[in-house]
């Protein structure tokens, strides 16, 4: 297999860039925040087509959401009024936590047997009022063949106690239009988590869904659906934008809770999540829904997969 890493500057970012050249899928990922800027195939002309929104551009549109696949973590979504409390002290923080704002540690690039982008957030990192514990964080973007696969690897370097935390990532699928996109989800049992002006209100809907297409209205994705996989035995999902031909295939095996959201624009965010956001009514960090715990000097590993194609590929 052929594979390379390059390192690009572009205005105030440094970028990685991990192509795969026998099979045409390449990813770029910014150092600041971690964030995967691109998720791309060749297509059959021996052109780059970019499956993410806004995919590989940097630059601030006039409107609407900047981002690409936003790493959310110590907490995401948000804390109530940009605060709450952990182990009796303050914390502090803005939508989706503190990693998106850091310039990660770049630990490593391998390109034999484990083609892969690896990178570090250490307690050093941070301040004690956006996160109290020493708790660090490695998240690794592999290529295998077709598929990218995202890991998240927490190590709780406190010898006596236990540390929370929640996090995920928010890629946002470029779609032709708000109303192109189409997504498969998987038959089961899901939860649905209501949140009115972005907090949980402690109510909660069960839907059996028979498998298909996503039943919920396009036009309340800005408001979020936030789900838990009660009893989704296969969670394999299909998002596809039929004009262009490009279709993502996210496997989310071993993920709790999923948010579907779009601003309205050409794009769905597809948010696998370890985690949820906070009630209206706040509870202490470490009792927030779906915080996940990291036993003292305990480690804790998360992943999910994406498989991009093109209808034009074999």
């Amino acid at each position: 297999m052929r594979f390379s890493h390059c390192e690009e500057h572009r205005g105030d970012r440094h970028l990685d860039i991990l192509t795969d050249e026998e099979n045409g899928l390449r990813i770029i990922v910014s150092r600041l925040g971690a964030e995967l800027i691109s998720l791309a195939r060749i297509n059959e002309a021996g052109e780059w087509i970019g499956f993410l929104y806004r995919d590989n551009d940097v630059s601030a549109p006039p409107q609407g959401w900047a981002n690409h696949a936003t790493v959310m973590g110590y907490y995401l979504h948000r804390l109530k009024n940009g605060r709450s409390s952990y182990r009796g002290r303050e914390i502090k923080g803005k939508r989706h936590g503190f990693l998106r704002s850091k310039t990660w540690h770049f630990v490593e690039s391998a390109t034999h047997e484990n083609v892969s982008l690896r990178y570090r957030i250490t307690p050093e990192d941070f301040s004690p009022t956006e996160y109290p514990l020493k708790v660090s964080v490695d998240l690794t973007y592999k290529i295998d063949i077709s598929k990218v696969s995202v890991l998240f690897e927490f190590r709780n370097e406190e010898p006596e106690l236990i540390a929370h935390v929640g996090f995920g990532l928010h890629p946002g699928f470029a779609a032709t239009s708000s109303e192109s996109f189409r997504l498969q989800m998987p038959s089961g049992v899901y939860r649905r988590y209501l949140s009115p002006e972005n907090c949980l209100s402690g109510e909660t809907r069960d839907i059996d869904f028979g498998g298909g297409e996503m039943p919920f209205p396009k036009n309340e994705l800005p408001g979020s659906y936030i789900l838990e996989f009660v009893d989704v035995a296969k969670r394999e999902f299909c998002y596809v934008d039929p004009p262009s031909g490009r279709w993502v295939t996210l496997d989310l095996t071993g993920v709790p809770y999923l948010t579907l959201w779009s601003d309205g624009g050409p794009f769905l965010c597809i948010e696998p999540c370890w985690g949820l956001t906070d009630h209206h009514e706040q509870r202490a960090f470490e009792d927030k829904q779906g915080i996940q715990k990291i036993p003292p000097g305990g480690e804790l590993r998360a992943s999910f997969s994406m498989t991009p194609q093109l209808a034009s590929c074999d």
